[in-house]
């Protein structure tokens, strides 16, 4: 009898062509996300280091089309693109604790949006001011965040979490 070694299931199964156009948009995606973060963060300290008050309010309405115009979408297209790869290839969701720190990477990218950026661009371009460091923090840690999960996918660190079926 020959020695077989069955692989994990896979939940999605995509032919060579549909995984290398997945994976693509996946790097096009991740990439323009951590530039859009960079874009960013130099906007949020120029906003907050502005002499002129209107200009200031120019950098947080620049801001707010960075985040609508690409951070978000961005964001969840990067999300979705690698949840469609880890679920169609030997990596999975939860079998390498790379994969799983990039998904937690995304999602926190995500969070930090919707609960830090948001309000702090809301406040600066309403007049109530005050959050211009929290702008350059939340900023900050999304560049931080991003940059560690494109090291992730480069070098693809650790073993396996699940053991091999």
């Amino acid at each position: 009898m020959n020695n077989v070694t069955i692989d994990h299931p896979r939940w999605l199964k995509l032919s060579s062509t549909p995984l290398k156009i997945v994976l693509t948009l996946h790097i096009i995606f991740s990439v323009g996300l951590l530039g859009d973060s960079a874009g960013y963060l130099a906007v949020a300290i120029h906003g907050a280091n502005a002499p002129d008050p209107a200009v200031a309010v120019v950098s947080y309405q620049i801001l707010q089309m960075f985040a609508f115009m690409f951070g978000i979408p961005l964001s969840f297209l990067a999300l979705i693109t690698g949840l469609l790869l880890a679920l169609s290839t030997k990596w999975g969701v939860f079998r390498y604790p790379w994969v799983t720190t990039k998904l937690l990477l995304i999602i926190s990218v995500i969070l930090v949006g919707a609960l830090v950026l948001k309000d702090g661009m809301e406040a600066m371009i309403t007049g109530r001011g005050g959050a211009e460091w929290r702008l350059i923090a939340g900023a900050v840690y999304d560049v931080v965040a991003l940059t560690g999960a494109t090291v992730l996918a480069v070098f693809k660190p650790g073993k396996r979490w699940l053991a091999k079926r």
